[in-house]
Order: C-alpha cells, then sequence, then structure tokens
C-alpha cells in the first residue's frame, strides 16, 4: 500500500516555478519529520529539506537554500514544497520521505519514501 505519494513535479523553464506536494495515508504522520530528497541522473540522492513535526523547524541544502520553502498542513497531513527561480541543475527526481523512528530526517532519509515526482528545468 502507498503512504506517501507526491504531486507537482513537470517541466519549467529557468527562473519558473513549481510547487510539490506529498499526500500521507495516515493520521500518525502528523507525529514523523518529513523532507525531500532527488536524485538526478548519474547521481546519487541528496538532500533537500526537511521539518520536523510540529513544522517549526526547518532545514535545507545550501544549494536551494532562499529558493526553496518547506511547509506541512498537519490538517491535511500534507507537505509542500515551493520551488522558485529554479534552475537547470534543479532537474531530478523529488522524492518524498517520513520517518516513523527519528524526530529528524537524517542523512539517507526516513524509512517511508514516495514513488517520486519528475522536475525538469529547462535553459
Amino acid at each position: 500500500q502507498v503512504q506517501l505519494v507526491e504531486s507537482g513535479g513537470g517541466l519549467v523553464q529557468a527562473g519558473g516555478s513549481l510547487r510539490l506536494s506529498c499526500a500521507a495515508s495516515g493520521r500518525t504522520f502528523r507525529l514523523y519529520p518529513m523532507g525531500w530528497f532527488r536524485q538526478a541522473p548519474g547521481k546519487d540522492r541528496e538532500f533537500v529539506a526537511a521539518i520536523n513535526w510540529s513544522g517549526h523547524i526547518t532545514t535545507y541544502a545550501e544549494s536551494v537554500k532562499g529558493r526553496f520553502t518547506l511547509s506541512r498542513d498537519n490538517a491535511k497531513i500534507t507537505l509542500h514544497l515551493q520551488m522558485n527561480n529554479l534552475k537547470p541543475e534543479d532537474t531530478a527526481v523529488y522524492y518524498c520521505t517520513a520517518d516513523s523512528k527519528m524526530a529528524t530526517i537524517q542523512p539517507m532519509g526516513g524509512d517511508y519514501w514516495g514513488q517520486g515526482t519528475q522536475v525538469t528545468v529547462s535553459s
């Protein structure tokens, strides 16, 4: 059973914006830290952003800081990633993750993963 489902990916030109969403299937996800990783062709999966259970603490990779904003809506059990001023190097499959055992998202991600959504930024 799929418990995390990403949406919102697509094709945009450099400088454009996209808003990714990750919907969780159960109320318990409101208690989990959540975040986003991405993987470009031929590269390792890398950390993008994470948020704690309350939504009060966020962490961003240096490469996206100032351009991406992470938030969560615990009433709808949904995670959002607002991506502005997109660059070609942001092109990747973006994966949503959650961790049922840790208070924060670890470098390798959590124990729940979505199927990914493709983001392509053209020059």
